[in-house]
């Protein structure tokens, strides 16, 4: 009986709360959007220059930021959804990573980002397949390197064919494929450090 009677006055004061709940949000999500997009460009010169050292020279990146549609749209992330953009190659026009990015690229890519992403909590397993894709010599003792110090973080499974990154891994397994004309076989073999 008393929310028949008293229907009208709770309602204002849900309304009431609604408008502070969302000048709390909108000020809260204006001022990580701010901080966000002073940070974007600092953080894109960092990416790239981590990316040159992984064969990537002349990669650019541009972190874009898509604002919300409408307040359904609006999350515990803020009022916009941020995109990253690259150009692998020079010349071109940078475009949605999701879209354009090799496999090797994607996995030096992440790698880059890993080693950037200090705050991470240890007990992930990272995944990198092949990010030994077009690279050799000095540049893979450097991927071998990070990937090494990313495994003192985290669980780091590489697939890579060249021993330069290898010989940083602290455990190694040996797979292989034969062939017949009757069937496919993999093989997996654990290999010590040493051998």
């Amino acid at each position: 009986i008393d929310l028949l009677a008293n229907g009208s006055e709770r309602t204002a004061e849900l309304d009431r709360a609604l408008a502070v709940a969302r000048e709390v949000y909108m000020t809260r999500a204006g001022d990580l959007s701010t901080r966000r997009r002073a940070a974007a460009p600092v953080f894109s010169k960092t990416l790239e220059k981590s990316l040159a050292d992984l064969a990537m020279a002349r990669t650019r990146c541009e972190v874009r930021f898509v604002p919300a549609q409408s307040d359904a749209d609006w999350t515990e992330r803020g009022l916009e959804q941020a995109e990253f953009y690259i150009s692998p190659n020079p010349g071109e026009d940078v475009k949605p990573l999701a879209r354009i990015a090799s496999g090797g690229e994607l996995s030096r890519i992440m790698l880059a980002l890993k080693t950037l992403g200090s705050n991470d909590a240890p007990g992930k397993t990272l995944i990198f397949d092949e990010v030994d894709t077009g690279i050799g010599g000095a540049v893979a003792d450097v991927v071998g390197v990070r990937l090494q110090n990313l495994a003192k973080r985290f669980q780091v499974l590489c697939i890579t064919h060249l021993p330069q990154i290898a010989a940083y891994g602290g455990t190694h397994l040996s797979i292989s494929k034969s062939v017949n004309s009757s069937n496919h076989r993999s093989t997996v073999a654990w290999r010590p450090p040493d051998s």
